[in-house]
């Protein structure tokens, strides 16, 4: 049997194990929730312990907190930061609705190690929760860390993504492929002018989700437990944001108006819409690139992405586009985990949102997965396919909507009877064309140039 030991909290007495760092408040919810074994993401729980040094170092320069004590709690964060700390946060995911069960399990844990480090009694509610509510500290540790992942890894790693179509375009800048709308033959494209719009595609998710930054960097710290600050110093907001900014290198800033950030998670929606548009653009790229690749002999084979693992366990020297496969699976989660947090978002009953955790679970998962996939479609697939130039040509020799090009000197409906001649016959669209007009074939050679046709115009 495990070692235990007991500890009391405001309803009493309750076993604990013995060798962990929480206290009765923590064990309670592990006790009330074994629902999913899902705790909070690692990102979370690591800008609850920052926010908690931030919290400490703000209480001291104010005179909340005596600087022994601030330090101790300080000096405990940092040695949960530079350890394996997930081990000391079991609460499960889905708990009390405001975050509760997690904001006492980092000040219990908290708690134990400044102690430890003070040589006294350090209170998890007095002194690490000094001028916190639950209801402040958990919305401020959701925008925090969304603001951090953000910053630090899908901004990062979208700019790759953007960098690596960029210089993609430029090297397949020679080839022309035929276009294709409703799946059905269209007129001719470059194979960079394919890229260029993936690339502009990214570009517009990168410029949107830097223009929620400010939004997301706005904290609710300061409002404690509906809004109106009660119990905590008047410039513990702006002190807050002060030194939080000097643990991470972000600028915070204090909420313009507590009751919005603590009653509602509009923001958290917001950016989770703009992640969504995101993986609508990665899922677009992957099956792009998944078509594309297509075959070998019986799709239209146009690109052939690199080899990465066998793709059958029945049919011999089968590959399969798994990158742009894998990258669609996260794009689906991500849109999944959107609808999440938009019914999340809708619960905010009077002063307090009571989803918080599921909020924070799902956009810290999206951050996560899209920056891993974009990195992933960057390097293992975009980067490194080749293009088949022999199927590219072969398919445009035979595309008999080049006749398009033809419009404005035959007219639509004879394009449309050569057009259906040629593909009747398998035929060329410019042989078909010499015979049916009065065009000679140096004439129908310049005006059906696939290369030409890509630039538009009469």
């Amino acid at each position: 049997m495990t070692d235990i030991r007991i500890e009391r909290d405001s309803m009493g007495e309750l076993a604990v194990p013995a060798e962990a760092l929480y206290g009765a408040q923590t064990q309670r919810a592990v006790n009330n929730f074994p629902v999913s074994g899902l705790r909070m993401p690692e990102a979370f729980v690591r800008t609850l312990v920052l926010a908690k040094a931030a919290a400490a170092r703000a209480n001291v320069d104010l005179g909340q907190v005596e600087a022994a004590m601030g330090d101790a709690i300080a000096g405990a964060c940092q040695q949960l930061l530079a350890g394996e700390c997930m081990a000391h946060f079991p609460v499960d995911v889905f708990q009390t609705g405001s975050g509760t069960s997690s904001n006492m399990n980092a000040n219990e844990v908290i708690a134990t190690l400044a102690s430890r480090l003070l040589g006294d009694k350090v209170n998890p509610n007095d002194h690490v929760n000094c001028g916190q509510s639950s209801n402040d500290i958990i919305p401020t540790t959701i925008h925090a860390s969304a603001a951090i992942e953000l910053n630090e890894r899908l901004l990062p790693a979208l700019g790759h993504l953007l960098k690596v179509l960029c210089e993609k375009s430029l090297e397949v800048q020679p080839f022309v492929k035929t276009g294709r709308t409703h799946l059905m033959d269209a007129m001719p494209v470059r194979m960079s002018q394919v890229l260029d719009g993936w690339a502009q595609q990214v570009q517009a998710n990168i410029e949107q989700l830097r223009s929620l930054q400010p939004a997301i960097q706005q904290l609710a710290q300061g409002g404690t437990a509906v809004g109106t600050g009660i119990n905590a110093h008047p410039q513990f907001a702006a002190t807050f944001c002060r030194e939080l900014g000097t643990l991470t290198g972000l600028r915070f800033t204090p909420g313009s108006n507590f009751f919005a950030l603590i009653g509602s998670q509009d923001t958290a929606v917001a950016l989770s819409g703009a992640l969504k548009t995101t993986a609508v653009t990665l899922m677009k790229i992957a099956n792009d690139l998944r078509w594309m690749n297509s075959g070998p002999l019986a799709g239209l084979a146009e690109i052939e992405l690199e080899a990465l693992q066998p793709g059958s366990s029945i049919m011999p020297g089968k590959v399969n586009p798994v990158i742009p496969e894998a990258t669609a699976m996260v794009a689906a989660q991500v849109i999944g985990n959107d609808a999440a947090i938009t019914v999340a978002g809708q619960s905010g009953n009077f002063e307090l949102n009571v989803m918080l955790p599921v909020i924070a679970h799902n956009l810290l998962g999206s951050l996560e997965l899209l920056s891993n996939a974009s990195g992933l479609l960057a390097d293992r697939a975009i980067a490194t396919f080749t293009v088949n130039q022999g199927k590219l040509r072969e398919a445009l020799d035979r595309n008999p909507i080049l006749v398009t090009a033809l419009n404005p000197i035959i007219g639509y409906l004879k394009a449309a009877e050569i057009a259906k001649r040629a593909y009747r016959e398998g035929r060329p669209i410019i042989d078909v064309a010499e015979e049916s007009t009065d065009l000679g074939r140096a004439e129908l050679e310049r005006l059906l140039d696939p290369e030409k046709l890509t630039a538009g115009g009469l």
